[in-house]
């Protein structure tokens, strides 16, 4: 869930956004406005970072070819149990 925030009160909050953020489970970003438009976004560190890993992720041809091939294999139920996958991997 989005908080809109007009960014004169925002300027005023800034340094309490990050508990408002981290109290409310369902609020994850803040949308700052301007004159009613949307000019900023500031979200959890957490979710930054997981956004940015993901682009990163989908911006990779070679990783997006395995999960697309690790997606179609676990469909057809060719999955190895974790546990052996855990053995393999010698975790």
């Amino acid at each position: 869930m989005t908080r809109i925030i007009p960014i004169m009160e925002a300027r005023k909050q800034l340094t309490s956004l990050p508990e408002t953020l981290n109290r409310d489970e369902e609020l994850d970003v803040a949308e700052i406005t301007r004159r009613g438009k949307p000019v900023l976004a500031v979200l959890p560190w957490a979710l930054y970072e997981a956004i940015s890993e993901t682009l990163e992720v989908m911006g990779d041809q070679q990783l997006m070819t395995q999960l697309r091939q690790s997606i179609k294999e676990m469909e057809a139920g060719e999955g190895i149990p974790w546990e052996e996958a855990r053995r393999e991997l010698g975790i």
